[in-house]
C-alpha cells in the first residue's frame, strides 16, 4: 500500500512539476507580438498552409539559403531543442549541434535581444501546429559553404551583447532603439555592406539595395532620408503602409502586412521616436541636374502616362497615390526601387488602417528603355527633387534582374 501511495505521489509531484514548466497564456501571448514585431513569418513562411515551418529562399550575394522550420515538430523543426538551444540560435547563431548559422539569420541584430523575450517567442512558437519539413541545404558559392568560415566571420564582425539602454533619453526612445536595432533588425535591410556581408557600422541606417530593391535611409538626411518626416509620419507609415509623404511598397509592404501593421501603437510609436532621432550618417551626394533635352523627353512620357494620377505637378493623391515632390525614396542615389515600380506596376499595400486600394500599371512593355530612364529622370528632378541621372543602361539591366 505504501508503495502505490509514492508511486501516486511521484506521479502527482511530476505532473505539478510539468504543469509548472508549460508557459503561461500571458507569456505565449507576449511571445506572439515579439514574433510579429520580428516578422518571423516572412522569412520563415514558404507555403501559407504552412506558416513558420521554413523552406523559402532567401538569396544573397553568396548564393541561396533556406529558411529553417520553426515548428514544434521533434524530427524536422525545433520541438526537441531545450530552451537553452533556441536562446543561443537566436543569440549567438550556433545551432543545438554547434554548428554556425549564417547572418542572412539575424542573429547579430538578436544578440541584443533579453534572455526573457528569446523564450517567450519559444514558447509562443511551441504552440504552432508541428509541421513535418526537412530543412533544404544552402545552394552557396564555393568556398563560402563551409559553415567553419563562419567562425572567421564572426571573431571579425559579430559582436555579441545586448542592448544597453542610454538613460539620457526617454523610455520611448529606448524601447525603439531596442526594437530598431534588435528584435526588428532594420539594419538587415537599411544598412549597407561590406564585401563579405557585415554591415558597415558607421553607415548604420543609410540605405542598402537589397532583393532588386533599395531599402531607404532611414536616418535624418535632408533629401533622401527622414528629415522632413515627422515621428506622426513614420508612425502612420508603419501601421497603415502609407501616409502624406510616401507609400511602402516591395519588400516594405511586405513588412507592414506581416509585421509593423500588427504591432502595439506603443511600440510603433518608439521606433519612430528612435528613428527621427538619427543624424545622417554619411554626405548626401551633390546631384547635376539632367540637362534640358532629358527633361523635356522625360516630361513628354509623364504628360502621357502619369499625370492622371500623379498630377501636373507631382503632388498626386496621398494615401491614394503616392506624392512626388520632396519624396526620399524618390530622390535615393539608388533608383532600383523606382524602377521596380516602373517596370513592375505596384498596389497599394492594404492593412485594417488603410484598406483603399490603389494601383500603378507595369510600363516595361510599354516604355523603352531610353523612355524609362528619361521619366525616371524627369519624376527625380523635378518640384524641387534632385537625385542622379539614371541611364538605359541601368533600366536594361533592372529588367535582367526581376525579382
Amino acid at each position: 500500500m505504501r508503495t502505490i501511495l509514492a508511486v501516486i505521489a511521484l506521479c502527482s509531484a511530476i505532473a505539478s512539476a510539468a504543469r509548472a514548466a508549460e508557459p503561461s497564456p500571458e507569456l505565449i501571448a507576449f511571445g506572439k507580438t515579439l514574433v510579429e514585431a520580428g516578422d518571423c513569418a516572412g522569412c520563415h513562411t514558404a507555403d501559407p498552409a504552412k506558416p513558420f515551418a521554413g523552406g523559402k529562399r532567401i538569396d544573397t550575394p553568396f548564393g541561396a539559403i533556406y529558411s529553417p522550420n520553426l515548428t514544434p515538430d521533434r524530427d524536422t523543426g525545433i520541438g526537441a531543442w531545450a530552451d537553452a538551444d533556441f536562446t543561443r540560435a537566436l543569440r549567438y547563431g550556433i545551432a543545438p549541434d554547434g554548428s554556425n548559422y549564417y547572418p542572412a539569420f539575424p542573429y547579430p541584430y538578436f544578440t541584443r535581444m533579453t534572455k526573457e523575450d528569446t523564450l517567450a517567442i519559444r514558447a509562443y512558437l511551441s504552440t504552432l501546429a508541428p509541421v513535418t519539413s526537412r530543412n533544404k541545404p544552402p545552394e552557396l558559392r564555393w568556398p563560402f559553404a563551409y559553415r567553419g568560415l563562419m567562425r572567421v566571420w564572426n571573431y571579425l564582425y559579430f559582436k555579441p551583447g545586448l542592448f544597453e539602454p542610454d538613460q539620457n533619453q526617454s523610455a520611448a526612445w529606448n524601447r525603439g532603439g531596442y526594437l530598431v536595432t534588435g528584435l526588428g533588425h532594420c539594419g538587415a535591410c537599411h544598412t549597407p555592406k561590406n564585401y563579405f556581408g557585415a554591415d558597415k557600422p558607421a553607415q548604420a541606417l543609410s540605405g542598402n539595395e537589397v532583393g532588386g530593391w533599395y531599402a531607404p535611409r532611414l536616418d535624418g538626411a535632408t533629401r533622401t532620408g527622414l528629415k522632413s518626416w515627422s515621428v506622426e509620419d513614420i508612425t502612420e507609415y508603419l501601421q497603415s503602409g502609407r501616409n502624406a509623404k510616401s507609400h511602402a511598397g516591395g519588400l516594405m509592404a511586405e513588412v507592414v502586412v506581416g509585421s509593423t501593421s500588427k504591432m502595439s501603437d506603443a511600440d510603433v510609436h518608439a521606433i519612430a521616436v528612435y528613428l527621427k532621432s538619427l543624424p545622417p550618417a554619411r554626405r548626401e551626394t551633390i546631384v547635376a541636374p539632367p540637362d534640358d533635352a532629358e527633361m523635356k523627353a522625360g516630361q513628354a512620357v509623364y504628360a502621357k502616362l502619369c499625370i492622371a494620377c500623379h498630377e501636373a505637378d507631382g503632388t498626386g493623391s496621398p494615401r491614394i497615390y503616392p506624392p512626388l515632390p520632396g519624396n526620399a525614396l524618390l530622390q535615393s542615389n539608388n533608383p532600383s526601387s523606382t524602377l521596380r515600380l516602373i517596370l513592375d506596376g505596384a498596389h497599394t499595400v492594404t492593412t485594417p488602417r488603410a484598406p483603399n486600394t490603389g494601383e500603378m500599371p507595369p510600363y516595361a512593355k510599354q516604355l523603352s528603355d531610353e523612355e524609362i530612364a528619361a521619366v525616371t529622370n524627369y519624376i527625380r528632378n523635378s518640384w524641387g527633387n534632385a537625385a542622379p541621372l539614371v541611364t538605359p543602361a541601368q533600366v536594361a539591366k533592372a529588367r535582367k534582374e526581376e525579382p
